[in-house]
């Protein structure tokens, strides 16, 4: 995933007034991470003893969740094969992998500054051959339905339709690296 081609840029926009002693200044814009809880630090509930940023908390709620929806969608579900016979066989490293990839992807993607996301490309993790982990390449309409069963798990996760909007746009925002046929 080329995450460089995804941080949301955002520039905090200095005003001076006409006074050289006084300057005004607009507040940045707030990024999508920070909408999510931003960098706050809360309680890990899967790591005890543990904190984490708010936003990334958020973030790895709705991808955990996205994964077992995603695992259960028959429409879907074909892609994740190698996944499910992992998970159904008791191992969970590549569910574990995969949770917190997608989920630096998210944070950075949506303007994280304290994440790195070290995957494949969006184009090499979803075709299969440079990644043995996915089955078949992505089709359109396959894509939609990634997106849908993540704006479930987003709902389910009480996020407001405002933030689902803007998680969806971003990512559609890749869907031209994930979609190959």
């Amino acid at each position: 995933m080329v995450v460089s081609a995804l941080v949301i840029g955002i520039g905090l926009l200095m005003v001076s007034s006409q006074s050289c002693s006084k300057k005004n200044s607009t507040p940045a814009a707030m990024t999508l991470y920070d909408s999510l809880g931003g960098t706050a630090r809360v309680s890990d509930p899967a790591n005890p003893g543990q904190t984490v940023e708010k936003g990334y908390l958020g973030i790895r709620t709705v991808v955990d969740s996205a994964i077992f929806i995603i695992a259960a969608d028959t429409a879907i579900n074909g892609y994740f094969q190698v996944l499910i016979s992992e998970v159904t066989g008791g191992n969970l490293s590549g569910y574990q992998r995969l949770s917190m990839n997608l989920s630096n992807f998210v944070a950075v993607a949506t303007g994280a500054k304290d994440f790195t996301y070290t995957g494949l490309s969006m184009h090499d993790a979803h075709n299969p051959n440079t990644n043995s982990r996915i089955t078949m390449t992505v089709a359109s309409d396959d894509f939609d339905e990634f997106v849908k069963d993540v704006a479930a798990s987003a709902t389910k996760n009480g996020l407001p339709t405002y933030l689902i909007s803007r998680l969806g746009t971003l990512l559609y925002s890749v869907e031209n690296q994930v979609v190959q046929r």
